[in-house]
Order: structure tokens, then C-alpha cells, then sequence
């Protein structure tokens, strides 16, 4: 390790020592056995020791070791086995499964830290003259195989780390905008942003593991997207390294300068370059911040009430409400209340069923309000004449600040699951709202038919997670009970099942994980044949001689397999 950067476990999600445990959660491991059959009170399966792994040795060659050396230094050229396994995969089921079972593919011949932009130049520029492979990592926190090298890749594959590039480098207070290094973590960006009275407001799941330039390069999404905007609304400039060139692109507010280049680097994935640093909108620190729960007695009315508030005049910061079955996982998920709390919790179930709601249908929902308390008491006026009218009802400001607690450590369940036996993963996409029940309805149910099929049980839910005026995201999470050696075919039958019906009910292959290699077999259907054509020839005018993350986006199979058909 590297210090000062973080680093994340190799087998896992997140830090050492930092794990999910239900143990304090009465209800979530009845609630387990209920739809999965599954017993969490008993492990299937451990984590193995570090040792036991059979690790590829490094094909660096001596040429290039003292090369690279020569660019970033002795210490920040690291080949010993921990290190390169932590930077052979992202973090999806996928790469999880692989990795505790020793299935390491192409693992990394070295990991390089660059400390500033002109190491970065250099890195890239060796890349295209001696001929290897440049693979730019953040957090490694990504989903969707955006960060493997390919299988079998012959050529020395090097792996940027840019975590000691991470600093606030200059507020432009008048404008609104900082301009920050790529290599930093949500946390520490934050940390100094708030320093000087400002905030981002980007806040993804990932945010703890994840990076400036990791959100960029993938289109990230954070929680509070419907004040802040995805990271495509926040990111006004930014330098990225290309072969033998810089790219400069400066903190406008809008263009008229052609075909957007800013577009184009925005989920380039690393295929066109390194981004070191970029321009993004912050915001001075709000007075206020408040998230209210809300329950509704179907989905559907919980969708049409987003669709208005929406279209409404309330300014909000998170609008999301989860179908039954995620809302039955969230209070499973809960600790065991106190007397207070659970006389709340029987009134309101009696309150819920005075209105005749069926109480296995019910659904959460949370939106959030930030500003001055003059414009939070208004705007939370507004959504609450919106929530009435669509057969809601409010709860209070308790469970929204449990979720605020709790929002980043969702990713710690699923080590958790595999030690049980369950694959879990998760799928998001964006609908125009004429479509968003029907997406979820028949998504739901090609999930439960390919589980079926699989002849295994699991279960699929959902939230609606990021509004817009035209339509919303809606982020599916699936678990499966397979702990046999053949369980990442049943998990790719229902991921393919997933991500087909986004296609087949229109939708879009991701809302803000990106492509990488997981999602490209559905690309020609997303953008059309023409669209991949397009992005193939950016990729190969830029990079012809596939030096730089090549496989992402654009590739002739997937992760693992080689094949070019979503069926396969």
C-alpha cells in the first residue's frame, strides 16, 4: 500500500475490519428465509486467506520496470501480488465470486501512482511507444468490468492509480466552481470543499470508494441528483491526457462548439485518455437539511406522485420511493425498536389499515429538502399536497435520518450474501414516465422467469432513484440462492434476463454505472448499430493502437467469454 491512499480489501467491498452483520437486526434474517429459503444464522462459505491464491507472476520486463520507475518513481511502482490482485477487478458479483475462488484472469503486471499531470503525460506517451496496456484507477469501485484487463492480454498491462492526485486546487467563489484533482475520494473532497463553507452535493453510493474522475468516467449519479444534477450537470471543464496531447476544455457554462467534446469524455471509461483534474459546480453549505418519509399503498401511486413533484414547483433533493418487497427488506433491515418506538409503528400500521391498504403492498418512500427553513417549510408544503393526492401518507423525519446514516454501507451486503450463499447484484436504467410501471412490472417478471428456468430461488426489487422532467431512473436489486459452482451461470441468466427487458420495454442499458464490458452486448440495441459504429471509430481514431483500457464499451464479448451475443 501506498500511503495516504486508500486502498479498499481484495476480497471485498471497502475497508478491513468493516462488514455487515444482521445480528443486531431481528427481522432481516426471518425476512431472508421467507423469500429466499435461505438460513443466514449459517455461513456457507468463508473468505479464503491471501496465501491460498495462486497469483499470476508479473510479466514486467526489466526494460519497462526501470522506465516506469524512471517516471513515477521507485516507490510508486508497486508489483507485489496484494496490490496487483486489489487493482485486477472493480467490485461487481462477478468479480467477487472470481476472486474468492482464485479465478484471477488477466491480474496486472504493475500498479504506478502518478503525483501529478505531467507523470500522468508520461505514462500515456510510454503506453503508445513501448506498446502496453494503460488502465486509469480510481476507487475500484466500479460494476461493470470497467477496470479488467483483457482476458489472455499478452502485452505488460500497467495500472494508474491516481489517488495521490487529490486536491482542492482553487475555489472560484464568484462563479460557483472548484477546480479539484481527479484522484479524490468523495470523502476528502468533501472535507475540503465544506472547509471553505462549499459542497458538491454529488453523493453516489459509492461516494466513500469512489473518485472525482472514476464519476466522470462512468456518467455517475449521486442520491441528491435532482437538486445537484448526475455528474454530467456538475462538470463544467476538465484536462484529460491523450496520447501525445492534453486536452483543456474551461469551466463554461454552456457551448456552441460543435459536436460536445465534453460529451465525449464524459463515460469514456478511460478508452480516450486519463482525466486529472476537472472544474465542477458547488454550492455554499445549505442552512437546512431535512429528509421526510413517506409511505403509499401501491408502487404505482408512488411513481405518479414522483412524476408530479417532478413536474411541480418543489425544489427537492431526492425524490425516491421503493416497490413492496424493497420496502419489506428496509424495515427488515431496521433494529429492534423500543417501546416508543414500536406503539408508533402498530398506529400506523392501524392508520393504514382504517384506509383499507393491504399492508404487504405498502411502499417507502424519502424525499429531501435543503435550503433555508422559510424554503424547506414551503417546499415540503408541496410535496405534501402531492403525496396526499396520491394515496400517501407522511411519517416523519425518523427513518429518512436512519437512511442518512446508513446510505453508504449498503455495498458491505454483499460479501455478506456470498458468505451465505446468495449472488446479489444490482441493475438501473432510466424510462421515459409514460413507461415506468411498465418497465418494473415486466422486468420483475423476466427476472422471476429466468430464476425459474435456473430452477433456483431469488428475489428481485426495486426504487426509483433520480427524477427527471421526461422520465426517472429505477435501480433493481437481485439476489439469488446458488451457492453451487455454477452459480455465476444462474447469475448471468437473470442479469441477461434484466438488462433485455430495459431493452425490450424502453429503456437504456445503464442509468449511471457505466458500459464496461458487462453491458456492451446490449449496445447495438441502446444506441443503435450506427451509435456503436460512431463510438468505435472515437475509440480507434484516439487510440489505434488499443493501448488505453481497451475491451470497454466497445468489445467482442464479455467479461470473461468470448462472445458477441447477449444470448450467449
Amino acid at each position: 500500500m501506498i500511503e495516504g491512499v486508500k486502498q479498499q480489501k481484495w476480497w471485498g467491498w471497502g475497508e478491513e475490519g468493516k462488514a455487515y452483520s444482521h445480528h443486531d437486526k431481528p427481522k432481516f434474517a426471518p425476512f431472508v428465509k421467507r423469500i429466499v429459503g435461505v438460513d443466514i444464522n449459517v455461513s456457507k462459505t468463508s473468505v479464503p486467506p491471501f496465501s491460498s491464491l495462486d497469483v499470476p507472476a508479473t510479466q514486467l520486463t526489466d526494460e519497462l520496470r526501470t522506465k516506469l520507475e524512471g517516471i513515477v518513481g521507485a516507490t510508486y511502482a508497486q508489483t507485489d501480488d496484494e496490490t496487483r490482485v486489489v487493482h485486477a477487478f472493480g467490485k461487481g458479483v462477478r468479480d467477487l465470486v472470481r476472486v474468492r475462488r482464485g479465478e484471477l484472469g488477466r491480474v496486472p503486471d504493475v500498479v504506478v501512482y502518478p503525483g501529478d499531470e505531467d507523470e500522468v503525460v508520461a505514462l500515456v506517451n510510454a503506453a503508445v511507444e513501448d506498446d502496453f496496456v494503460l488502465i486509469p484507477f480510481g476507487g475500484g469501485s466500479n460494476i461493470v468490468a470497467a477496470t479488467e484487463a483483457v482476458p489472455g492480454e499478452p502485452r505488460n498491462v500497467v495500472v494508474a492509480n491516481l489517488g495521490r492526485m487529490k486536491s482542492l486546487l482553487e475555489i472560484d467563489e464568484i462563479s460557483g466552481m472548484a477546480r479539484i484533482q481527479a484522484g479524490v475520494f468523495g470523502p476528502d473532497m468533501e472535507d475540503q470543499l465544506q472547509a471553505r463553507g462549499w459542497t458538491m452535493g454529488h453523493q453516489p453510493d459509492s461516494f466513500v470508494w469512489s473518485t472525482l474522475g472514476g464519476w466522470i468516467a462512468t456518467r455517475s449519479s449521486g442520491m441528491q441528483s435532482d437538486k445537484y444534477g448526475d455528474i454530467s450537470d456538475i462538470v463544467r471543464g476538465l484536462r484529460m491526457v491523450m496520447p501525445g496531447q492534453v486536452l483543456t476544455l474551461r469551466p463554461l457554462p454552456s457551448t456552441s462548439s460543435g459536436p460536445s467534446v465534453r460529451e465525449m469524455v464524459l463515460g469514456s471509461e478511460g478508452r480516450l485518455g486519463i482525466i486529472t483534474e476537472a472544474w465542477v459546480q458547488v454550492h455554499r453549505i445549505p442552512e437546512q437539511r431535512e429528509l421526510q418519509a413517506y409511505f403509499f399503498a401501491t408502487y404505482a401511486d408512488g411513481l405518479k406522485a414522483c412524476e408530479q413533484i417532478a413536474a411541480s414547483d418543489a425544489n427537492v433533493i431526492l425524490a425516491r420511493v421503493s416497490d413492496p418487497l424493497e420496502t419489506q427488506y428496509i424495515m427488515a433491515n431496521g433494529k429492534a425498536s423500543g417501546r416508543v418506538g414500536k406503539l408508533a409503528n402498530k398506529a400506523i400500521q392501524k392508520l393504514m389499515e382504517r384506509k383499507g391498504w393491504d399492508l404487504d403492498g405498502i411502499c417507502m418512500s424519502f424525499v429531501g429538502f435543503e435550503g433555508s427553513a422559510n424554503h424547506v417549510r414551503y417546499h415540503k408544503g408541496l410535496v405534501s399536497k402531492i403525496i396526499k393526492a396520491n394515496n400517501g401518507m407522511g411519517v416523519g423525519k425518523g427513518p429518512g435520518s436512519l437512511y442518512d446514516q446508513k446510505k453508504y454501507d449498503t455495498p458491505y451486503i454483499r460479501d455478506f450474501m456470498l458468505d451465505h450463499g446468495l449472488v446479489a447484484d444490482v441493475s438501473e436504467t432510466t424510462t421515459p414516465w409514460a413507461h415506468a410501471l411498465e418497465i418494473h412490472t415486466n422486468t420483475v417478471a423476466a427476472a422471476h422467469k429466468a430464476l425459474e428456468e435456473r430452477g433456483v430461488r431469488g428475489v428481485v426489487f426495486c426504487h426509483l432513484s433520480h427524477s427527471y422532467h421526461s422520465g426517472a431512473c429505477q435501480y433493481f436489486t437481485f439476489a439469488i440462492a446458488d451457492d453451487s459452482e455454477d452459480n455465476l451461470v444462474s447469475y448471468d441468466a437473470v442479469k441477461r434476463a434484466i438488462q433485455q427487458s430495459f431493452m425490450d420495454n424502453h429503456g437504456t442499458v445503464s442509468h449511471h454505472h457505466g458500459v464496461g464490458e458487462e453491458h456492451s452486448p446490449w449496445l447495438d440495441q441502446d444506441i443503435s448499430p450506427a451509435g456503436v459504429h460512431m463510438q468505435r471509430t472515437l475509440f480507434e481514431g484516439i487510440d489505434p493502437g488499443n493501448n488505453l483500457n481497451p475491451g470497454k464499451i466497445i468489445h467482442d464479448g464479455k467479461p470473461g467469454i468470448s462472445s458477441n451475443s447477449a444470448d450467449a
